[in-house]
């Protein structure tokens, strides 16, 4: 899915391409309903009502990882949106606009997109806006799809980049003045529970996370600066919404200390932040209802949830 940080030996790699394969392995899970929440093919969610008829059950919005890039869409995770809904949640699986070869946009200190390379990631703003316009719009759509769905507890979570962006939609409230994502409030959120996420700019860049994604998102190294600061959760913060970090202490693709970077960047702003570290566990397992991690994914949802 992404470039490695660093060089992790072959017993690492081995291990990744077979967790990832495991987790890629699974058919897609076709929705009960699907909703639009703008006019862009991919400004879609598709939701899963929870299989036990539950009424009044928490809503799981969950963002799909991927660096980002547009060949990584929510079907990937279509199969974890069904493990949780097996669980008891109504889930909202969201899309939104990711980076493509289409995209006349700079790497970051690479000059224009190669062809045959990665695909640029994220597109500013859109990928950004897309996640305000479907969380904002999600208690109207959820309430139409999922009668069953308690909109007053909601829990975010996301994979990878989809962690960065659960824990971005829960920060907006502490975005610059100015920002057109500000809230003037905390979102209702019952919390947050990021799985691998890409959680501190500053640890990912340096440790050259997903091909240089993170300076792709931001659109090049020359708005760099600027731009994190609307768009780092690693610098926004303190939220004051409950927040859990679920992480694999052997992912190579994002790897630990990503998480830590965060977890001590909340903790310097006066926040603590969960942190559940997951020994013999690397990047995908998370996302993998054939995993034991993914059954410790759901019991941290459903602390928050419940």
């Amino acid at each position: 899915m992404s470039d490695s940080p660093g060089f992790p030996d072959s017993a690492a790699r081995d291990r990744d391409e077979a967790e990832s394969a495991s987790a890629f392995a699974h058919p897609p899970v076709a929705p009960d309903a699907t909703a639009a929440y703008g006019d862009h093919p991919d400004q879609v969610v598709d939701f899963y009502a929870p299989r036990d008829g539950r009424t009044a059950a928490p809503l799981v919005v969950l963002l799909h990882g991927g660096a980002w890039r547009a060949p990584y869409d929510r079907a990937h995770v279509s199969p974890l949106a069904d493990f949780l809904a097996r669980r008891g949640f109504a889930v909202a699986n969201v899309e939104y606009r990711r980076g493509g070869d289409d995209i006349p946009q700079q790497r970051g200190g690479e000059g224009p997109h190669a062809p045959g390379a990665d695909p640029v990631a994220g597109r500013w703003p859109d990928t950004f806006d897309d996640v305000v316009a479907a969380l904002d719009a999600m208690p109207v759509l959820a309430a139409r799809a999922l009668p069953g769905a308690d909109v007053r507890r909601i829990v975010v979570t996301g994979h990878s980049a989809g962690g960065h962006l659960a824990l971005w939609a829960a920060a907006r409230h502490v975005l610059p003045e100015g920002s057109p994502w500000r809230l003037p409030a905390p979102p209702p959120l019952r919390g947050v529970v990021a799985l691998a996420p890409i959680a501190d700019f500053a640890a990912a860049v340096r440790l050259g996370v997903c091909g240089g994604a993170v300076t792709q998102l931001l659109g090049g190294e020359a708005d760099f600066a600027d731009r994190a600061a609307h768009a780092d959760p690693g610098v926004l913060l303190p939220t004051g919404i409950a927040t859990a970090i679920v992480q694999g202490v052997d992912d190579i693709v994002v790897p630990q200390a990503v998480s830590e970077a965060y977890v001590d960047a909340a903790a310097l702003a006066g926040e603590t932040v969960g942190l559940t570290l997951l020994g013999g566990v690397g990047h995908f397992p998370l996302i993998d209802p054939a995993a034991d991690a993914c059954a410790v994914v759901a019991e941290e949802i459903t602390q928050l949830a419940w």
